[in-house]
């Protein structure tokens, strides 16, 4: 681990300043959407998802060029990419432009993403791969959460064009990084043709699906359902008023989630690779994954019932000490089942089942709002918890028992 850790910090740092632009405009482009010309919400909406989509049908290209190209070269032109993309928001206006930009992003982080996992998967042994995938994960959320900062702070001190172009300028530090750290490899996308005589074993095992089903509902709880209902679920439980106040400050819904999402990702540089070391110990990742799953299921069961503010909301930091812990041990176990020569494939499988479910996620989540209330989507989520944790829990019991 010591002689590969720099490539696994480093492509987390690479990632990390990579996503400073596309944090920055869940902030600032919802409130500053008619400073870039445009001329409704809906299309603050299709600029901010667009890139989830154009992931889907790009991911299967990446995974081959990774299989064919150095990860280092694709790390570089994704660190390019996401660049551009960011900067296009400092020097254009009007919608087609812009979306152009935002779909150019969607497959630079496809590129970053399918890059990390390659990188963590050569620089682990399996003993320690919860651990740097957890380091990944850490890192890569301080982007996030400077980029949040960074344009919840300066868009009326400088400017939304001016934070784009600094931010993108920022990007560029990614670039040497990359080039020095990044191994020049190949990873191979199939494995060796095996012998005539010996029966090959069918590809889609319960041990290669689970962690695919774990990642799409990961991604559709945490990445769409509680992302695109936390500012409701928060403003139906708020007292009279639907204002917080804080330390002499009065927060609204928006506000108060705000901070709980920056808590969290200031939290997450610590603690997923706490997680993540954990799993690598003598008791496996499962107990510690079921663990988290349930603690998932139970605390999104309460959050639909009505308990008193304070109690609410310590469990609603219950969920996302929870998303810390399932996000990490998610990506470990599809990387376990990943190592080998097919790894290209297996994570590209990956990364696009996830983006699938952060994909569908938000429009789930208004469909339950409207035909439930904030409840129905407390109790989606729990139920998409538990079924995940019977799920693990079935295929443990069956594999001790063979």
């Amino acid at each position: 681990m010591k002689a590969h850790g720099p490539s696994v910090r480093a492509i987390a740092w690479v990632t990390a300043v990579c996503l400073l632009g596309d944090s920055m405009l869940y902030i600032v482009l919802p409130v500053y959407w008619q400073h870039y010309g445009l001329d409704a919400l809906w299309q603050v909406g299709v600029l901010l998802s667009v890139n989830r989509f154009v992931r889907l049908p790009l991911g299967p290209l990446i995974g081959w060029l990774y299989s064919q190209l150095p990860k280092r070269t694709g790390v570089l032109v994704a660190v390019a990419l996401a660049c551009a993309t960011t900067l296009a928001f400092g020097f254009f206006s009007g919608f087609v432009p812009l979306l152009a930009a935002r779909a150019l992003w969607g497959a630079a982080w496809s590129m970053l993403r399918i890059g990390g996992y390659l990188t963590v998967l050569e620089a682990s042994g399996g003993g320690d791969r919860g651990q740097l995938l957890g380091r990944y994960n850490g890192i890569m959320g301080v982007g996030s959460l400077v980029g949040m900062l960074a344009g919840g702070l300066f868009a009326d001190l400088l400017g939304v064009r001016a934070v784009a172009l600094l931010l993108g300028a920022a990007t560029l530090a990614g670039l040497p990084f990359a080039w020095r750290f990044v191994p020049l490899t190949v990873t191979p996308s199939a494995s060796p043709q095996p012998d005539a005589s010996v029966p090959r074993r069918p590809r889609l095992t319960a041990a290669a699906l689970l962690p695919l089903l774990s990642g799409f509902t990961t991604a559709l709880v945490f990445f769409g359902l509680l992302m695109s209902a936390l500012s409701p679920l928060i403003a139906a439980r708020l007292p009279d008023g639907g204002t917080l106040a804080l330390a002499g400050f009065t927060l609204g819904a928006a506000s108060v989630a705000g901070v709980l999402q920056a808590l969290r990702w200031g939290w997450s540089p610590f603690l997923s690779p706490w997680f993540g070391r954990q799993s690598d110990g003598p008791r496996g990742r499962l107990p510690l994954y079921l663990a988290a799953l349930g603690l998932a299921a139970a605390a999104f069961a309460l959050l639909a019932l009505p308990l008193p503010f304070g109690l609410w909301l310590a469990v609603l930091l219950a969920v996302m000490l929870a998303n810390t812990a399932i996000t990490t041990l998610s990506d470990t176990l599809a990387a376990d089942a990943a190592a080998g020569s097919r790894a290209v494939a297996y994570m590209t499988t990956y990364t696009i089942v996830v983006d699938i479910g952060a994909a569908l996620g938000p429009l789930a989540s208004f469909v339950l709002l409207g035909a439930f209330g904030p409840a129905g989507v407390g109790f989606a989520c729990a139920a998409l918890m538990a079924l995940t944790a019977a799920a693990w829990l079935i295929f443990h019991r069956k594999r001790r028992m063979l």
